[in-house]
């Protein structure tokens, strides 16, 4: 065990358990972000699932209008099968006022929220301006947090070794927060691929940018960073699972294989 991070085994269930899907820089329109989309529909009816979320670069196009349609076409399933939505915004969302124009469709009341599943409390973060009135906020949200689960959602990941590199301004301004408060699982995009690294101050970090946009070769991580546990060029989406005694994370393809699995306990 390293850090509160156990393989998966054949563990009895909790008796709650609540379940969402996350998954970034997935809108391109066309085929792409269909294959994605339905994925994620067919797995939600084998599974279950109770959320949404994205974790940025829902919007590629620059056209408010393209992104309602492809939105509406590719995952409009998932408030019709009852599963709430929850978005974080992007680099590319951002170019057109600030990403607004999916606040209304992506069920984001601000750029930056919280929502309650379960035993778990998720903060949606704004990585494009790291700002300190948004740290402030953050820290006050973990401080009183008292969730079993505290997990963060964002576009730019601390750490990552693809084409992009690590931000700065959330290795510098949130991570700290992060260890201090109990964070236990931190999700991101941006890089075009799977990556997940082990646990460092009992934080687990996973990228997933491989939801329908080009996918980024792996790279050499820095001795600095937390060791890269496993990498994938490929995988679609993540599918978190949340019970009072353990979070199951899964990295699943367009088939529904798993391509990755882990255990944390709180």
């Amino acid at each position: 065990m390293l850090a509160g991070v156990l393989a998966l085994s054949g563990a009895s269930a909790a008796q709650t358990e609540v379940s969402f899907l996350a998954v970034g820089d997935f809108g391109v329109g066309g085929a792409s972000e269909r294959s994605t989309g339905m994925a994620m529909k067919r797995y939600a009816a084998r599974t279950g699932a109770d959320l949404l979320a994205t974790l940025g670069d829902n919007d590629y196009t620059e056209s408010p209008r393209r992104f309602r349609a492809n939105w509406q076409q590719n995952f409009g399933w998932a408030r019709r099968s009852g599963l709430e939505v929850a978005g974080t915004l992007g680099n590319h969302d951002y170019l057109v006022g600030r990403g607004r124009y999916e606040y209304g469709p992506l069920g984001m009341p601000g750029a930056y929220y919280t929502r309650t599943l379960g035993d778990a409390e998720l903060f949606f973060l704004n990585s494009n301006l790291v700002s300190a009135r948004q740290t402030a906020w953050l820290e006050d949200r973990l401080a009183s947090s008292t969730a079993t689960w505290k997990i963060a959602l964002f576009h730019h990941p601390p750490y990552t070794c693809g084409l992009h590199a690590g931000n700065l301004a959330v290795a510098r301004s949130w991570v700290p927060l992060f260890e201090r408060y109990g964070v236990q699982l931190v999700l991101s995009g941006h890089d075009h691929n799977y990556q997940r690294f082990r646990a460092r101050n009992a934080v687990t970090y996973v990228v997933d940018g491989a939801g329908g946009a080009g996918l980024y070769s792996l790279r050499r991580c820095p001795s600095s960073y937390p060791r890269r546990a496993r990498g994938r060029a490929a995988v679609r989406f993540l599918a978190v699972t949340v019970g009072e005694d353990r979070l199951d994370g899964y990295a699943v393809d367009l088939t529904g294989a798993v391509r990755d699995r882990f255990r944390l306990l709180p």
